[in-house]
């Protein structure tokens, strides 16, 4: 029955790491090179993000500058196509072999935007919390029926559970709060 949670503990805080990682995508007043990690390429006959095809290597030239050098100087203009096409509101411009791409100062109206959609992104991190949760109660219910444990030992496992939970949602919030303080810094 212990193994319950140590499983639940797994997939929420795996669930937490998706989250952290989801929340890098949203651009801060920072150039970040994960801001077109995930941006989806074609490229040699298939689309795979850009930094599973490690096409190029991405660097920060300044705060507000991001430097992409081609490995293959022949995607120069599909990693180009990608990046403009993929609605992040990045527009690279290719400056001889590499790409270039400087991003605007964010304005106060843009800031709240993005706190708002870290809010939801957050929101929906918790609801696959809650989603855990359930399936975790419902296996150390049939565990329980299955192999004869008392009532008292289910509700142990359930505190447990619920307790993993309130400290995953925690995190969450910890997490939230660190990147809109992020976000609202100038």
């Amino acid at each position: 029955m212990d193994s319950i949670v140590k499983e639940i503990r797994a997939k929420m805080q795996k669930s937490i790491d998706v989250l952290r990682g989801d929340f890098t995508t949203v651009r801060t007043g920072k150039a970040s090179p994960t801001l077109v990690e995930n941006i989806t390429i074609a490229a040699y006959g298939g689309t795979q993000p850009l930094k599973v095809l490690e096409l190029a290597t991405v660097h920060v030239q300044d705060n507000s500058t991001l430097i992409i050098a081609p490995f293959d100087k022949s995607q120069t203009a599909e990693i180009e196509k990608g990046i403009a096409g993929a609605a992040v509101g990045l527009n690279p411009i290719v400056d001889g072999e590499i790409l270039r791409i400087s991003l605007p100062p964010l304005t106060e109206e843009r800031r709240s935007e993005f706190v708002k959609l870290i809010k939801q992104k957050a929101e929906s991190g918790k609801v696959i919390l809650r989603q855990i949760r359930h399936e975790g109660m419902e296996e150390a219910k049939k565990i329980a029926k299955l192999e004869g444990h008392s009532e008292d030992e289910v509700e142990r496992i359930e505190k447990e559970v619920q307790r993993a939970t309130d400290e995953a949602s925690q995190r969450i919030d910890e997490v939230l709060a660190e990147k809109e303080k992020e976000l609202m810094t100038l």
